[in-house]
């Protein structure tokens, strides 16, 4: 049995996630803000990142995961455990195998936006840096250097 079977069976054996309901109620009972800091935090990490752009073109095993995200399977465990946890991904037992898959797809979405946020933001400083380059390198309107005193 490989390290990825026998990972997927210690996932059934931990038993099933927090129920959508139970996180609802908890959620029910803090201000929105906080809830969605904690959301924000679950995915703050770039394994977890990895795992959900893996899963956009369907459901995985684990071992179909390890190749992607790079890590040891004892942590991409891990990884998994938390998006389980906070209802993010959900569990289908297909016979021995456990395959993960989103619980919604607007995920993907918030995903996107991001990316767009961030390609904005680089290209934004792409060109002050282009700027800084040309103003360093002598264009016109820069005066010389000055050296003794007059």
């Amino acid at each position: 049995m490989s390290f990825a079977d026998r990972q997927e069976r210690a996932e059934q054996a931990s038993g099933p996630p927090a129920s959508a309901q139970a996180v609802r109620e908890a959620a029910a009972s803090r201000p929105i803000y906080q809830v969605k800091a904690e959301f924000f935090k679950t995915l703050a990490h770039p394994a977890r990142i990895r795992i959900l752009e893996l899963l956009r073109d369907g459901e995985c095993s684990v071992a179909q995961l390890i190749p992607g995200v790079g890590i040891e399977p004892s942590h991409l465990s891990q990884q998994l455990g938390i998006l389980r946890r906070a209802n993010i991904l959900q569990v289908r037992r297909d016979g021995g195998a456990v395959r993960y898959s989103v619980t919604d797809p607007r995920i993907f979405e918030l995903l996107e936006v991001a990316r767009a946020i961030l390609t904005s933001s680089l290209a934004e400083s792409s060109q002050l840096l282009a700027e800084l380059r040309q103003s360093a390198s002598g264009a016109p309107g820069r005066s010389p250097r000055r050296t003794g005193s007059a």
